[in-house]
């Protein structure tokens, strides 16, 4: 079994100031991909950053809620996150415990902030990973358009040394396509 998680897909997040790349895809991605955990009955994670600590993304405030396209059922788990990490003073590897899932799938936003710091939390912590190679985003900066960001990281990720996890790209296609034949094969 494994679990999906979907980092920080809220509204102050993709703000018109702070257009993300290829948010619709993304989002559609990511639909799909829950999609098909919910069909195996693996857990849909979302995470919420937090940060009424510091007056941004107020719990309950617009932009911290979820994107309107994101569809997130009932049933799905969510999690607050404090920092860009979301093991960091979360009950996520409490979850993660319980559930007995060492295997995560990582997508949502933003790629060179809380996608990279939880990915590199997760291999700390021995977790297989598999990076959702066009399932994250983020926005330009000052000295790097976001599809270079999001290809630079995408690289680094398919390059890292892993612990006693391992780390992997896959498209959400071949994630797709994996996920369909499980569910034939548990038939």
């Amino acid at each position: 079994m494994k679990a999906l998680l979907i980092i920080d897909m809220q509204k102050g997040s993709f703000a018109p100031i702070t257009p993300r790349h290829d948010a619709d895809g993304v989002v559609k991605r990511i639909n799909q991909l829950s999609a098909a955990f919910r069909k195996l009955n693996w857990p849909v994670i979302c995470v919420q950053h937090d940060g009424t600590k510091i007056g941004e993304f107020v719990k309950g405030t617009e932009e911290w809620e979820n994107l309107d396209d994101l569809i997130i059922k009932e049933d799905d788990i969510q999690i607050d996150k404090y920092a860009n990490d979301i093991f960091y003073k979360s009950n996520l590897q409490s979850i993660l415990n319980k559930l007995g899932i060492y295997d995560v799938v990582i997508t949502g936003c933003a790629t060179d902030f809380c996608v990279e710091a939880s990915i590199h939390s997760a291999l700390s912590k021995d977790y297989n990973i598999t990076v959702v190679a066009d399932g994250h985003t983020t926005g330009n900066r000052p000295h790097l358009r976001a599809q270079k960001v999001i290809e630079h990281y995408n690289w680094v990720w398919q390059n890292m040394i892993p612990t006693n996890g391992k780390i992997e790209m896959k498209s959400a296609g071949a994630l797709q396509t994996e996920l369909i034949g499980i569910q034939i094969q548990e038939r």
